[in-house]
């Protein structure tokens, strides 16, 4: 299973791209493969999806895929940057303030799935079934009381993931940075990438929220388990967008634009919608092609190509 880039090897891929030359014919007469740089949260990378269409795609459009995977937060900075071409996150929040600052255009979402809590089998909270803001409040109550095995590990990196976390304290009533954060040796942060950060709560027999995706690709190196998977609040969209050319005309908007179709076509859709399938038992995405109205955005939203 491939594993996220370090921050330092991101930068200097991305210096790499910067001084590549990705125009003109070569010295044999053949034309140049197209550079396409992707910034993209983890829980992609993670999973193995990008790698699964990333050849699809090069052979297709005669093309280079680079691929740096951190958190939204991250990634959003590379955008702002204009670093990349293509955003590739979960967080509609971030996406929306983004786009309204003038860094991405022609949003589109691909694919979705849904967030879990997961922890040890004997569960010493006590959570399990529970809604999620229950379970939080739960982990939390026992967590200050000092209950024996009750730890939560927050990904704590201002990625899309504690975004949702982040969301679930709000939504259970609480002030995350006032309630939660620092409130005792029961809530640790990772400040890691999904994979790592459920490594470390396996290490540590302790909870944390992940999306099932890279739950479902680590488990067999976990000993974790889904305690709550249910609760509309878990819902978790994936999109990608353009960085916005009139910002930085460097970026290579013609190949983001084919990217982005492409992920939307049906034949990407089809992947992954089957992706995970043979392996885990179950698909780690589902496709948004259909299932716009089930996810609460629109059908252009999902499905209408960039022109």
């Amino acid at each position: 299973m491939p594993k996220k880039l370090g921050i330092a090897i991101a930068a200097l891929l991305i210096a790499a791209v910067f001084m590549c030359g990705c125009t003109g014919t070569s010295a044999t007469g053949e034309t140049p493969k197209r550079t396409l740089r992707i910034a993209t949260t983890t829980s992609l990378y993670d999973t193995g999806l990008l790698d699964h269409i990333r050849p699809m795609f090069e052979e297709k459009y005669n093309a280079e895929v680079l691929i740096v995977s951190a958190g939204t937060g991250k990634a959003l900075e590379y955008g702002q940057r204009g670093d990349v071409d293509v955003l590739m996150v979960h967080d509609r929040a971030r996406e929306d303030a983004f786009i309204d600052g003038g860094y991405g255009i022609n949003r589109r979402v691909f694919a979705y799935n849904y967030f879990v809590i997961v922890g040890p089998d004997s569960d010493p909270a006590g959570i399990r079934g529970m809604q999620p803001e229950e379970a939080f409040t739960t982990i939390m109550e026992k967590g200050e009381q000092g209950v024996s095995g009750v730890v939560f590990v927050s990904r704590g990196d201002g990625s899309g993931t504690h975004s949702k976390e982040k969301a679930i304290w709000k939504s259970a009533g609480f002030d995350y940075a006032a309630d939660v954060r620092g409130s005792g040796d029961w809530y640790v942060e990772a400040g890691k990438g999904m994979g790592e950060t459920l490594a470390m709560a396996s290490e540590k027999q302790a909870y944390t929220l992940s999306d099932i995706g890279t739950f479902l690709a680590y488990r067999g190196d976990l000993e974790l388990v889904p305690l709550v998977d249910e609760g509309a609040i878990l819902l978790n969209i994936y999109s990608a967008m353009q960085i916005n050319p009139a910002k930085y005309p460097e970026i290579n908007s013609t190949i983001a634009r084919d990217w982005i179709n492409f992920l939307i076509s049906d034949v990407v859709q089809q992947e992954i919608a089957s992706y995970g399938v043979t392996e885990y038992g179950r698909p780690l995405f589902f496709p948004s092609a259909g299932n716009w109205g089930k996810i609460g955005v629109t059908q252009a939203e999902c499905e209408d190509p960039i022109t």
